[in-house]
């Protein structure tokens, strides 16, 4: 097999494992994106992981395994804060072209690869800003606030809070649920609730994966 193939392969088994439906087009640029991220990371370091098959549960099943409960806040807005490579906000743009979805890092390679990514992918429903979020202006306000490997939750909410829409929610990806996480100052301060956590299916991954939903009080 080549080594497309196998990636291919080994994205199928996972989504029929987690009960994902995506079809074959969405899957050739989900596998497209995997490997532009392999080809960057040989010169820029984008992630830690380098091995492609790696890649596929560590990238895509994971940043995945969040698809159906932001499918079931059917937001219009995405915001995706210390995106890096573009995880989870790439694949959920690939998965959503009804959701308009943006990606916000400060470090400067990283938003040029994802604006790389946009355009050989052909993903107009996706946005990329350069930058530190707290200081992120933007005349739309976003429906869902995402993050998978930014701060401590009270931290993510405090930068944030300016960009959050009326009746919007902040989701955070984490491993383990993070109790000590809502016992710091920022948090304690930050006039938010948690209105649940979910724990998330991965394939092929045995570390624990939540979803904390949180919003304002």
């Amino acid at each position: 097999m080549t080594l497309i193939s196998t990636l291919q392969s080994k994205l199928q088994s996972g989504l029929l494992e987690m009960n994902l439906q995506i079809d074959v087009e969405k899957q050739v640029k989900l596998i497209a994106y995997l490997l532009l991220i392999d080809k960057w990371n040989k010169v820029h370091n984008l992630t830690a992981i380098r091995d492609p098959l790696e890649m596929v549960t560590l990238h895509l099943l994971d940043s995945l395994s969040v698809l159906p409960h932001v499918q079931a806040l059917a937001p219009k807005y995405l915001l995706d804060v210390g995106a890096g490579a573009g995880l989870p906000s790439i694949p959920l743009a690939i998965c959503l072209p009804e959701l308009q979805v943006t990606a916000i890092d400060s470090v400067a390679k990283k938003t040029s690869f994802m604006r790389q990514v946009k355009g050989e992918l052909g993903l107009s429903n996706f946005q990329v800003e350069v930058g530190r979020v707290e200081t992120l202006k933007k005349d739309v306000k976003f429906d869902v606030i995402i993050s998978r490997a930014f701060s401590e939750i009270g931290l993510f909410v405090k930068l944030t809070k300016h960009l959050l829409a009326d009746n919007g929610q902040w989701l955070a990806m984490k491993g383990v649920i993070p109790a000590h996480e809502f016992e710091h100052q920022d948090y304690k301060s930050a006039g938010v609730q948690v209105n649940k956590i979910e724990g998330l299916k991965v394939a092929s991954l045995e570390a624990e994966r939540h979803l904390v939903f949180l919003s304002t009080t």
